[in-house]
């Protein structure tokens, strides 16, 4: 069994305190979920909040490459968010997609949705990822 970079990235320590869960993973895209709790924020979730989710959802596609071995590296080099409408006390799903992938570095999407679908934020991500 090849060996799952996306959930590797998903179980990293500070995913993992936020609570964040791969619910999907594919060549180039993966699917993260944060359960809403109130530490995320009372009445609203925390912009910081939704930007962590973001770069872990990009991150688990970055890392979705059949190509990558358990020795490679990145680091999230930039990104933009965009936040589109106030998300409160809902869970949220993050879905990433690779736009492209060059040599050493990778832009992706982001679209981030409440628990009842609708676009409550949406980011490009520039990544530097070393096979």
């Amino acid at each position: 069994m090849a060996f799952d970079h996306a959930q590797a990235v998903v179980n990293d320590g500070f995913s993992g305190l936020l609570g964040v869960e791969l619910t999907h993973s594919a060549e180039d895209q993966a699917t993260v979920r944060l359960p809403y709790r109130e530490a995320l924020g009372v009445g609203r979730i925390h912009g910081g909040a939704i930007s962590a989710l973001i770069d872990i959802a990009a991150t688990a596609a970055f890392w979705s490459h059949p190509a990558l071995t358990q020795g490679a590296w990145g680091a999230t080099v930039d990104f933009t968010v965009h936040f589109l409408k106030l998300a409160a006390e809902t869970d949220l799903i993050a879905e990433a997609k690779v736009r492209r992938r060059g040599g050493s570095v990778c832009v992706g999407d982001v679209c981030v949705r409440s628990a009842d679908g609708e676009e409550v934020a949406a980011a490009r991500v520039t990544y530097r990822l070393s096979p």
